[in-house]
Formats: structure tokens, sequence, C-alpha cells
């Protein structure tokens, strides 16, 4: 044992002592959060997830170079660590290393280490040329990240020196399994060293080596590098499944005082995990249509300047005073950014981590609107008519059951012994154009002979549009109006052409016992070509595109039946967007955004469409009706109504079926 070693051995563990201080710190301010996070359930596929996209990287090989460049020095560390690990404990106990592993499993594990070395080295360069030189607009400038980068870098060059120097001077019995250092040894071996200078220098730069890992244990706990040690926890955290609800707001526990999110405290330690395991990657902001359209938010930033106000409120949070917390809208999570949110969930699906932005941006509009009645002043319309007509517009429920004029529809009051409840929904009901789809879905039913019914005057709405604005009292009015009804019926399958009530009614009325079988109308349509109850026989000679809905796509992940109803079609001809399944853009409606004015960049719908009318194909495909009505907008603001179509697949189906 030589001097150094005590002194290392103090040395090395102050650091990780005062590492694991400062993480203790980061769990402290974790634990303090008092909004509620979803059950820990799912816990087999919650390992199959962690393993897959934290050991496998599949998420972040979503994006090839990208993601290749990232796997190559996570992978690189795992082995790495292993020789970093051999070194730190062979240097307070020499004896204690792995090559009583012996031939050929040391020399396996050897040239590994040597292989990956130069890989991580190779992807660092790589990663510095991305940020300095190509200069994603998602990436930003981050000295953070350059630091990080530059201490990545330093520690694969002292790990090629260290064994460079190693080779000439000690000669191991394993050499031959170290190619990369091998020429670097041949390199270094024209410097002329004798064989103890070599080995001195080799000692050297392992010193150099671990001085900079115990360089990163004091960094990473405030650096964006925290997320090697939150984003695997987060990923078995993960919101699983997708098609999972909105937490409900109990009313009726007096206990809660605080609806919402008012300050960063008001939200889940979920919600802080997320902050510590995000990358800062910019893949969500890559995706958000409101960034693409010149909106204030940016998800990247939301969640950078959420974790900001935290430690700016650290003191206060860990001393417990959170009625001193610092309110969440400030200068950087502003109204605008609360509010440009269409929770498409595009960040979410991009996110490698797994963070959820969107339930952070409900919780605010939460308190926005129920604990403040700070909104949109055109949404305080939207609420009067829900509470006064059960609908987002100024019709009368009397008037629910007028699309169908004509049709010999019947309502569960007149007979209930169906197979199937239509639920019109109230674009279905009242706007006239989807009124048109409505009764093209029921003559397509009624060709394939299913027996169904609505509820007509009974309908009402579903309450999405209020609990995505953030009055979630008003949704759970309506939610529990409807279930009565239903559950009155004894209802047990629902269909319905519109995705944000498809996603109500399937996945969020089972919290207050409204419990089916949901149907969107594109995998009811799907099914009965499949048993072939429809035929469609009339050829479309048509080049057809498909915009994916947001709650159909990304928030229940049907993508493929709505395009395989467009293939049944004879001679129609498919195109698909640049922009298609989970990575399509949102038309803009979503959210609540469909009652809000749009006044700042540009237009989401009008990009939209302009990426349908790229495709040069004659009909834009539509199965949702927000999305209808945003991109026939869209179709009319680039003056092309007279050469583009835009229709729901249910229309498009019975007029080739006779």
């Amino acid at each position: 044992m030589t001097w150094q070693t005590p002194l290392f051995l103090l040395v090395a563990t102050a650091t990780f002592a005062y590492s694991a201080y400062r993480f203790s710190i980061l769990f402290k301010m974790m634990r303090a959060h008092r909004g509620k996070a979803d059950p820990l359930d799912h816990i087999g596929a919650r390992i199959m997830e962690t393993i897959t996209n934290v050991l496998g990287q599949k998420a972040v090989l979503r994006k090839k170079s990208a993601g290749i460049m990232h796997a190559t020095i996570f992978w690189g560390f795992l082995i790495i660590t292993l020789g970093t690990l051999e070194q730190f404990v062979s240097t307070i106990y020499q004896p204690a290393n792995f090559q009583f592993l012996g031939d050929p499993l040391y020399p396996a594990l050897v040239l590994l280490q040597d292989i990956f070395t130069l890989s991580v080295l190779l992807a660092v360069i790589y990663a510095f040329y991305r940020r300095l030189i190509v200069r994603p607009e998602g990436l930003g400038k981050s000295k953070d990240a350059n630091i990080i980068l530059t201490l990545t870098g330093s520690l694969m060059v002292s790990i090629l020196l260290m064994n460079g120097f190693h080779l000439l001077g000690e000669d191991p019995w394993y050499r031959a399994a170290m190619p990369v250092s091998n020429i670097i040894a041949s390199l270094l071996n024209g410097l002329g060293f004798t064989p103890e200078v070599n080995s001195g220098l080799g000692t050297f730069f392992k010193w150099i080596h671990m001085s900079i890992v115990l360089g990163f244990a004091i960094y990473i706990p405030s650096s964006k590098h925290l997320h090697i040690v939150a984003a695997g926890p987060n990923t078995f955290l993960k919101n699983l499944p997708r098609e999972r609800a909105m937490r409900p707001i109990r009313f009726e526990d007096e206990s809660i005082t605080q609806y919402g999110a008012a300050k960063v405290s008001d939200l889940s330690w979920k919600d802080a995990l997320d902050y510590y395991s995000c990358t800062e990657c910019g893949r969500c902001q890559d995706l958000c249509p409101a960034h693409n359209t010149q909106k204030p938010l940016s998800p990247k930033m939301l969640i950078l300047d959420l974790k900001e106000n935290m430690y700016r409120n650290k003191q206060k949070i860990l001393n417990g005073k959170l009625e001193e917390v610092s309110h969440v809208i400030d200068e950087n999570v502003t109204e605008d950014v609360i509010w440009a949110c269409t929770s498409c969930r595009a960040c979410e699906i991009a996110c490698p981590v797994f963070i959820g932005h969107t339930d952070k941006i409900y919780e605010i509009r939460r308190n926005l609107v129920m604990m403040e009645s700070r909104f949109p002043a055109e949404v305080q319309t939207v609420f009067k008519n829900m509470e006064t007509n059960a609908t987002p517009w100024a019709f009368s429920s009397s008037d629910r059951a007028g699309w169908a004029e004509g049709l010999s529809i019947k309502t569960m009051a007149e007979d209930s012994h169906v197979d199937v409840l239509l639920w019109v929904g109230c674009a279905g009901s009242y706007d006239d154009r989807n009124k048109k789809v409505l009764r093209a879905f029921a003559s397509l039913m009624k060709k394939a002979q299913v027996k169904f019914a609505i509820l007509g005057t009974e309908e009402q709405c579903t309450g999405d549009p209020a609990r995505r604005i953030g009055n979630e009292y008003l949704y759970q009015t309506l939610a529990k109006a409807n279930i009565e009804t239903l559950n009155r019926y004894q209802v047990k399958k629902i269909v319905t052409a519109c995705p944000h009530c498809f996603n109500t009614i399937k996945n969020e009325y089972k919290d207050f016992g409204g419990t089916y079988e949901v149907y969107h109308h594109s995998q009811f349509i799907a099914r009965m070509i499949q048993e072939g109850k429809i035929k469609p026989t009339k050829a479309l000679e048509e080049t057809v595109t498909f915009h994916d809905s947001c709650y159909l796509g990304r928030w229940n992940s049907v993508y493929e039946q709505p395009r395989s109803v467009i293939q049944a079609l004879p001679a129609v001809r498919m195109v698909e967007m640049k922009s298609n399944h989970d990575q399509s853009m949102c038309c803009g409606a979503g959210g609540g955004r469909m009652w809000m004015e749009e006044k700042i960049g540009k237009r989401v719908n009008v990009v939209r469409t302009e990426q349908a009318l790229a495709t040069n194909a004659g009909i834009v495909a539509s199965a949702c009706p927000f999305c209808m009505t945003m991109m026939t907008d869209g179709v009319k603001t680039k003056d092309m109504q007279d050469k583009v179509r835009v229709m729901d697949i249910a229309e498009l189906m019975d007029q080739a079926t006779p």
C-alpha cells in the first residue's frame, strides 16, 4: 500500500458522501410535493418497459443518429464502469480485480471495454458536432451539456492513455485483447520512454481518470446528467397504460382545499421526478404543434421552467413552508404557455424518458379555472352553454335528435333492447357538416343490419371540453348524469364517431361507475367489413390521405382500423402525409382549443392542412368531428375547397356500399 491509497480512500469516501447528501436533498424536495400521483400497477409491464427502454434504449433509438450516439455512450458507460470499479477497488486492495475470471472471460471483458472506450469517444465527438455545428433547434444552447461532454471525452482519453502507457510499461498477459489500446501504445512508444516511466505515466492517467469520475459524482446532482440516475425509475413509473384517464378530483372529500396546482409544490412527487429525468434533448419540442406554430409553449422549457421554479423555492419546500412557495405562473410559465396546449400528447410520445407533460398543464389549468377564475374570455360562454344546454354550443337539448330526422332511428326510451348504443356527440347533433357524417354512419349500420338506438334528448355532452379546459366540477356533473342514464338502460356496448367522446366514455367514465365496451366508428366499420356485413363495390377513383386524430391515435393507439377502412374502398389510392401515425401533427382543436381563439403565431390547422395538400390528394379523410372542422377551415384558408374535399371515412364507405 502506497501513501496515496489512504488519501484516495478519504477523498473518494468524502466525495460519495457529499454526492449522497445532495441526492438526499433532491429526494426530500420530491417527497415534499403534495399532489397525488397515479397508483403503481402493471408491475410486469413496467419491468419490461424498463428493460427495453433503459437497457435496450428502445425509445432513444427512435431517432436514429442521435439515438445511436446516446445508446453508444450509455452501453459504453455500463461496460466501462466495470473497469472503473476494478480500478477503484484494486487501488485500495491490489489483489481485488476481475482477473480471477481467467481466459477467455477476462480478455473478453477487456476487449469490450477497449472497443467501447473508443466508441464512446467517437460518440462524444459526434455529440459536439451536433451541438456546435448542426445545432438542432430542440437541443438549444447548453453550457451544462458541453461540460458533461468534455468530462465524458476526457474520461475516455484518460483511459486510452492509461492503457497505452500500461501496455508499454507492464506488458500484461491480456494485451492481445486490447486492439485500440495497442494502437495507442504504438504511437506512444515513439516518445522513447523507459518501461518504468511508461508504467508511472499509466498510473498517473489512472489517477486522472479516477479524479474525473469523482468530479462527475459531485457534478451530476446539479446538472442535466441527473437523468442518468432518474430516468430509470421514471421509466418504471411511466404512465401505463397509454389509454389512461385523467386523475379525478374527489369533491366529496372536504379535506381537499386546493383544486389543481397553484404552486409547483401542489404537483406530485412524480412530476418532480420528471424534472430530474429530463435530458433536454428537445424531442418533445420538435413535435409540439404549439411550438411549431410560434406559440409560447415549448414542452421542454415547461419542464425546465417548473424545475427552476422548484429550485428557486428550495428552502421553503424543504422547510415545509409550502404556503410561501411562489405561484406556478411566473415570467417563464405564463398563462399563454398553459392555454396554448392542444393536449395532443406528441411531446409524451417523443420523450425518451417518458415525462408526462400534459398532466402538469391540466393541473395548472384546474387551479386557474376553479380556484382563480382565470381563463380565456370565450371559454366563459362554453361553460355557460354546457351548464344550461349540456353542450358547448348555444343549442337547445330538444334539438339533439334532429340530425336523424327521416332515418327511423329509435331512441333507447322507445326500445332499449339493442345490440349497440350510438353515442352521437355534440358535433354530430348540432354541427351541420358532422350531421352528414352521423347519417352516413347510421346508414352503414342499417345496411349491416345492426340493431342500434340513440339516447336522443337524454344524451348530454360527455364533459370532455370542460375537463380539458380545467373545469373538473362541470365535467363530473355531466359525466355522472350520463352514466346514470346509461346504467339505467343497462347499456353494455357503445359506438361513437367522436374520438373525444370515445376516449372519455371508454377510459374516464370508469372512475365514476361507468364501465362499457366502447368502439370508435372506425373500429366498428372495420369489423363490419371484416365480417362481410358491408361490402363496398363502388370504385373511388381518387387519391386519399388520412389525418390521424390525436385522441384516436396517441391517446388510444388506434391507427390501423381507419386506414383499413380507406384501403377497403375499391380503386382508392392512399398516400400518407409526412407526419403520420404517432408522429402526426394535431389539427389544433384538442385540449379545449376548439373553443378558444388562436391569436398567437400561425394557425395549427393551416399548417396541418398544408401537410395534407403537399400529398396532392383529392380527399383528406378524417375520423373526428373536430379534425373535420379544422381541416375544412384550413382547406378554405388555402382556397383549395374546389379541388380538395374533407370527408369522414364513414361517408366514403357509405358512398361505396350499395
